[in-house]
C-alpha cells in the first residue's frame, strides 16, 4: 500500500510558531508516524510542480491525505479534477481539518462545507458513537485534546454514511468530526482535529484514527462500474425479430 500526504505547506514557511511546532511540515510529521508503523508514506505539496500529485503518482497511490488551509483558491482546478476522478476508481481519501473547505471536498460533498469556527485554544473531547466501526479500534470512549480550534454545527455536508467521531468544545459546541463516505469506488474519511498552531499530530490518539482510517479507506480491488448505453447480456435476437 502506497500512501501520499498532501500538505499546501504554507504556514510553515510564514509562521514562526508553525514551523517551530512542525520542523518538518505537518505533511512531514504525519509521513514520519505512518512510516514508523511500517506504511510507505511519502509526502506533496503545493508548490511543487503540478502540486505533487501528477498522474504517474497518483496512479500508483493507495490512500491519499490532505490538509489545506489558507491557500485553497490556488489548488489548480485540473489537480482537482484529476484527484477527483482518482477518488471515483478507487483511491481512498482522507480529509483532515480545515481541509473540509478544499475545493476538492467540497467538489465530492457538493455543499458549502461550511461551519462555525473559533480559535480560543479550547479543550476538545472527542466520542466515540460507532465503537463497531474499524476507524475506532484501539480508541477508548473518548479522548480529549487540551488545545485545538473550534469547529462547530452546522456543518453544511451530506449526512454521512457512517459517523465514528462527535466532537465537544469547552465553549459548548459539539461538532461531526469523524464521517465516512463513498464515492464511486472509492472511500472517504474526514478527521476534524489538526490546527496549525497545536501539536495535534502528534498526540497517539490522533494518530491512530489516522492509521486506523488509512487501512480503512484503502482500495477494493474491483474494476470501476461501466455506464452508459449498454449491450444486453441475454440474447435479443428473437425479440428483435417481432
Amino acid at each position: 500500500m502506497k500512501v501520499v500526504v498532501w500538505n499546501e505547506n504554507r504556514h510553515e514557511k510564514t509562521n514562526a510558531a508553525v514551523s517551530a511546532i512542525y520542523p518538518k511540515g505537518i505533511h512531514g510529521a504525519i509521513a514520519e508516524f505512518l512510516q514508523a508503523q511500517g506504511i510507505d508514506a511519502s509526502t506533496a505539496t503545493l508548490d511543487e510542480p503540478e502540486h505533487g500529485l501528477s498522474e504517474e503518482v497518483l496512479n500508483e497511490t493507495d490512500v491519499l491525505l490532505w490538509w489545506g488551509h489558507k491557500a485553497h483558491d490556488d489548488v489548480n482546478d485540473e489537480i482537482v479534477e484529476r484527484v477527483y476522478q482518482r477518488v471515483l476508481q478507487g483511491m481512498g481519501l482522507i480529509v483532515l481539518h480545515s481541509g473540509h473547505f478544499s475545493k476538492l471536498f467540497k467538489k465530492l460533498m457538493g455543499t458549502t462545507c461550511d461551519l462555525k469556527w473559533r480559535e480560543d485554544g479550547e479543550k476538545e473531547r472527542i466520542w466515540v458513537v460507532d465503537p463497531s466501526h474499524p476507524i475506532a479500534e484501539g480508541i477508548g470512549e473518548y479522548f480529549e485534546l487540551e488545545q485545538e480550534e473550534m469547529y462547530g454545527e452546522h456543518f453544511d455536508i451530506p449526512a454521512p454514511d457512517q459517523l465514528v467521531f462527535l466532537s465537544w468544545f469547552e465553549g459548548g459546541e459539539v461538532f461531526r468530526s469523524g464521517c465516512t463516505y463513498t464515492r464511486g469506488n472509492g472511500r472517504i474519511f474526514y478527521f476534524r482535529p489538526g490546527h496549525e498552531t497545536y501539536p495535534t499530530y502528534y498526540n497517539q490518539n490522533v494518530q491512530r484514527v489516522i492509521q486506523n482510517a488509512v487501512e480503512w479507506v484503502k482500495p477494493v480491488k474491483r474494476i470501476r462500474p461501466e455506464y452508459g448505453h449498454s449491450q444486453a447480456i441475454e440474447d435479443l435476437s428473437s425479440k428483435n425479430k417481432q
